[in-house]
């Protein structure tokens, strides 16, 4: 799979599954996402690659993402409800 820190990816597997989220980083096998609620900037879920699918082409501004604060917790929170109802009308 190809992601890139910033992307819009489903969850396709456990207690988050169909649920959208912002990948924060990336390692080998997995990466680390977050929703701006739950899941903070400063602390994300980390989430093997396969239980994971790429939502939409376009993404969060990585350069928004390394600087951790507040202010970006709300603005990834925005961001994905602003596109939550299109994900979930391709994705079910």
């Amino acid at each position: 799979m190809n992601l890139q820190i910033g992307d819009v990816v489903t969850a396709t597997a456990g207690k988050e599954k169909n649920q959208i989220f912002v990948v924060v980083s990336l390692d080998e096998r997995y990466c680390y996402i977050a929703d701006g609620d739950r899941l903070k900037i400063s602390k994300p879920k980390k989430k093997s690659l396969k239980h994971v699918q790429k939502a939409l082409k376009t993404g969060f501004d990585q350069s928004e993402l390394q600087s951790g604060q507040e202010k970006v917790n709300a603005a990834v929170r925005k961001f994905l409800k602003e596109r939550r109802s299109y994900v979930q009308g391709r994705c079910n």
